[in-house]
């Protein structure tokens, strides 16, 4: 059944018509309803204004971003974020069981959507935490001769930036140089404002978020992979809620991670991992990872399809050549930008090895060996990560020739997201908006399984984080005190060690098979997708 207006749903397959078709062509309405209901959610709490779950930004009323001021309860704008993660998490299960079951509408309009979203957070203030506040002063640091990776909030009172911290005032940056570079430019831009300094950084990551989507939709190649880099990433109400409406910096550096795996596999030309692409694709990797270190991991992947290729007979020392490049890249923009940041880069990075955030699995782990202990679950989680790592390169789904680009080119996608997934899951300080990295690795496979398992296990980090910011300085009443005390310490780390398990169990079983193309449907008339 194929509809004949303009970016309508097209529902294929052998058994497209009649029933079976009207309930996929139902299921993926309804997803997609759903999708736009938890976007609906989170764009309203954005727009009320100051809250729970938004920070009051100071500065001139007509700077950007824009927002009532209703001074909604806490009660509706944490119900609000609730049921945007739960229907939207729903709204996603729906429209990737449509997909399987044939279904199909055109990425292109869905795209162009998603993108529309992004804009509109982009005007509003951030939502969900505080940490824009602490962008907006480390950059604020940096252009008035502090060095944001020693000094505190608290070491420069009565500044009309830098004062604004809530959560985080006795802690120096723990990002990378490209990060606090970005942040040093909004602060520049936006002067003594608060408001305008968040604004720039939120343009920033809006930027970031808006050409990742475009990278892995010019990549994807086909129709078919198009809609599942747009379900996965540029209309993924929680990815969009996270990295856009939080204002969190993992988008910038997902971006130029996604175009570093990109450009070594150049799918497009079919000459993946040449020199001058393998060097391209270490610097852009090291730019990620100079934002936030998990970025970083993607470089593994490339590295270890390049170490494979070389025992190929013949290709040894052209694989040595691109490994070399690669490498090259990579530490060339390492030593530069952190040569330029200075000497008290890692010193943060050191103390955060050693931290465990309450809603992970870990924590549970904290409370049997204690605080003094927790050399015991670096070693633990470390030995975790590894395990993982090579249960998941793997289980996770191989592409097929068809979808393009050469072997070295799409096994190092997949050794890169076995190595994104398993440090999600086993590393012992996370938050929502770190699932980031792994929706795009993710985003470039195949459809399996494992999708849904990241889909349940940022769902319940959301759930875990409502809301991310210190109780006592937003006035949380008492009888929403078991958010923290019951679901964020209890609920959500059981939950994701049972997710945990489910994701060792999946890599033990059979692989999925590699799904059949789907046949292509009949061109609907009107403007392509």
């Amino acid at each position: 059944m194929t509809s004949s207006r303009p970016g309508a749903v097209a529902v294929t397959g052998p058994a497209s018509s009649g029933a079976a078709g009207d309930r996929r062509l139902a299921g993926g309405r309804a997803g997609l309803a759903a999708v736009g209901t938890s976007l609906g959610c989170f764009l309203l709490t954005a727009l009320l204004g100051p809250s729970a779950m938004q920070p009051e930004l100071r500065g001139a009323a007509w700077q950007p971003p824009y927002s009532l001021t209703v001074h909604p309860s806490p009660y509706l704008v944490i119900g609000l974020v609730a049921a945007g993660v739960l229907i939207g998490t729903v709204g996603l299960a729906l429209c990737w069981r449509a997909v399987r079951k044939g279904w199909r509408c055109r990425p292109g309009p869905l795209m162009a959507a998603g993108l529309l979203v992004v804009a509109a957070f982009t005007l509003m203030p951030p939502v969900g935490s505080a940490d824009h506040l602490n962008y907006a002063a480390y950059g604020r640091m940096a252009v008035t001769g502090h060095d944001p990776y020693v000094t505190r909030a608290v070491d420069v009172p009565g500044d009309p930036v830098i004062s604004e911290v809530e959560e985080w005032r006795r802690t120096p940056s723990v990002y990378g140089p490209v990060a606090t570079a970005t942040q040093a430019l909004a602060s520049w831009v936006g002067g003594d404002s608060v408001r305008l300094t968040v604004f720039v950084l939120s343009l920033f990551n809006a930027l970031a978020f808006a050409l990742t989507a475009w990278i892995l939709y010019r990549t994807a190649g086909t129709a078919e992979r198009r809609l599942r880099v747009t379900l996965l990433w540029t209309c993924n109400p929680l990815l969009l809620y996270h990295l856009v409406g939080g204002a969190h910096n993992d988008a910038l550096a997902v971006c130029p991670m996604v175009a570093g795996l990109a450009l070594f596999s150049a799918r497009r030309r079919g000459r993946p991992g040449t020199v001058p692409r393998s060097l391209g694709a270490g610097a852009l990797i090291a730019v990620g990872g100079a934002i936030k270190v998990p970025a970083a991991l993607v470089g593994g992947g490339l590295a270890w399809a390049l170490a494979r290729d070389g025992r190929a007979p013949g290709a040894r020392r052209a694989a040595a050549l691109r490994l070399a490049a690669l490498a090259a890249g990579a530490l060339a923009v390492t030593a530069a930008t952190y040569a330029i940041a200075g000497p008290h880069t890692f010193d943060q990075l050191r103390r955060a090895a050693d931290q465990v955030s309450l809603a992970t699995p870990w924590h549970l782990a904290d409370l049997v060996f204690g605080r003094e202990n927790r050399v015991f679950i670096k070693i633990g989680w470390l030995t975790l990560f590894a395990v993982l790592a090579v249960l998941l390169a793997r289980a996770l789904p191989r592409a097929r020739p068809a979808d393009g680009g050469a072997d070295t080119g799409v096994e190092g996608e997949r050794v890169a997201a076995a190595l994104v997934l398993a440090w999600l899951l086993a590393t012992p300080y996370e938050l929502p908006w770190y699932s980031g990295f792994a929706w795009a690795a993710l985003a470039l496979l195949p459809w399996s399984r494992f999708d849904w398992l990241l889909l349940a296990h940022t769902a319940a980090l959301s759930l875990g984080y409502l809301p991310a910011r210190d109780p006592e300085l937003i006035g949380l009443p008492s009888s929403l005190d078991f958010l923290l005390d019951v679901v964020r310490p209890g609920v959500i780390p059981v939950t994701l060690t049972v997710i945990l398990i489910a994701a060792v169990r999946m890599c033990l079983r059979r692989p999925d098979p590699a799904p059949a193309p789907a046949p292509p449907p009949r061109a609907p008339t009107g403007s392509p997708g």
